[in-house]
């Protein structure tokens, strides 16, 4: 049976969580950080680890993980108090698709619309 957590204590993982995040894929030197010294990298934004407790910092999340899922993290970092051992999933710089949208792409979009100019008025909207 999971363990009941308050909700400013979520809200209180949750915030120091995205912050390690966040540091994680746009702060490259904090990532090494986070590689090399994990505990003092997670205390830098308020996680902390309790002396003598075994810390999982998972960096590679494997392609049949599922999605993650905000009370599984939670249930995760917070089982470590009975079990000594505390696992948080900082996964690598998401992907972005870079990929452009084709004109077909931009018309499902707009939903058919297009913008144009017209010497009536500044901008018009036609159909």
């Amino acid at each position: 049976m999971s363990e009941e957590i308050p909700q400013q204590e979520k809200d209180e993982f949750f915030a120091s969580y995205t912050k390690v995040l966040v540091a994680a894929w746009t702060d490259e030197e904090y990532a090494q950080r986070l590689d090399a010294d994990p505990a003092q990298a997670l205390r830098e934004y308020g996680l902390e680890v309790p002396e003598g407790s075994e810390l999982i910092v998972t960096r590679v999340i494997p392609e049949d993980a599922g999605e993650p899922s905000e009370d599984a993290a939670i249930q995760k970092w917070v089982s470590g108090r009975t079990t000594g051992v505390y696992t948080l999933s900082v996964p690598a710089t998401p992907a972005l698709d870079l990929t452009e949208l084709s004109e077909a792409d931009l018309m499902a979009l707009t939903g058919g619309w297009s913008v144009s100019c017209c010497s009536s008025c500044p901008c018009c909207c036609c159909a």
